[in-house]
């Protein structure tokens, strides 16, 4: 096994403190490990990255993915029926970060690591180049026991606040978060949106008030505007529904290309005017 040797910690700072020197907002791209093929994941992911993608989350498909819409749920339904299991989005993440030396992330549910084991993630994982977990239905409060082994490891779990969590919730989690915070736009489930909320530049306000890592918004984040709309307001947007209805409606030679195509547009938005 070839071992990687620079932190998923490490990736991610260097990819904000890149993007921040460059004055525009950290791309961070979503992809559903297996869909729409089980050996698409990693031809798809380099895709994004030559795009402009900065952070790669790849998605462990799961049975009853409770936070996401109808676009995830049918990838990772897909998925699951290609017959990828976590150990096989490991093996995908590690390929990406050899490919382009990106942090990428796994995100899924809590179910899927506690099945596999913690540990056992930890060290099949790290290895890898694994930058750490984003677990969408663990409480932050449940998930810092996750964090000893993931830190020993060099890795994170990255935490989501939503726009409905008080200010005293925030002031108690957010000193302990690591990597960067996830503000979803929305209250709701994944999926691809006409606008971006007109509340959400008072939610980023309220949690970049109570800490210094970079700030990332994610759920409904599709379009190139409403990348544009966040340009001073958080550090990061986050992309998954609207990169997989990209994927699924291009021709299967043209994906990669497509992909590449639609990330780019995104990027250019995130810039500086």
């Amino acid at each position: 096994m070839t071992t990687v040797l620079r932190s998923g910690v490490d990736r991610i700072t260097a990819a904000f403190a890149r993007a921040k020197e460059e004055q525009r907002l950290c791309i961070v791209v979503y992809i559903t490990v297996g869909f729409p093929e089980r050996d698409s994941t990693v031809a798809l992911a380099t895709a994004a990255v030559d795009g402009g993608a900065d952070i790669i989350e790849l998605g462990v498909p799961f049975s009853d993915p409770l936070a996401d819409g109808a676009t995830v749920q049918r990838a990772s339904d897909t998925a699951l029926r290609n017959g990828i299991r976590l150990g096989d989005c490991i093996a995908a993440a590690g390929e990406v970060v050899r490919a382009r030396d990106v942090p990428v992330l796994l995100m899924g549910y809590t179910n899927s690591f506690l099945r596999y084991g913690v540990d056992r993630f930890v060290a099949d994982a790290a290895p890898q180049g694994v930058a750490g977990l984003i677990v969408v239905d663990l409480p932050s409060e449940e998930g810092a026991a996750f964090d000893p082994v993931l830190s020993s490891a060099g890795m994170v779990r990255i935490d989501l606040y939503a726009p409905t969590t008080p200010d005293a919730r925030l002031a108690r989690l957010l000193p302990s978060s690591r990597g960067f915070a996830y503000c979803v736009s929305l209250t709701g489930v994944t999926g691809a949106r006409a606008a971006v909320g007109a509340d959400v530049a008072a939610f980023v306000g309220r949690v970049r008030a109570r800490t210094q890592l970079p700030l990332v918004v994610g759920f409904g984040i599709s379009r190139p505007e409403h990348v544009a709309g966040l340009r001073g307001v958080a550090d990061g947007v986050a992309i998954g529904s609207a990169v997989l209805d990209a994927i699924s409606a291009a021709e299967p030679a043209r994906r990669a290309d497509a992909l590449t195509t639609f990330v780019a547009g995104l990027a250019a938005a995130g810039r500086s005017a």
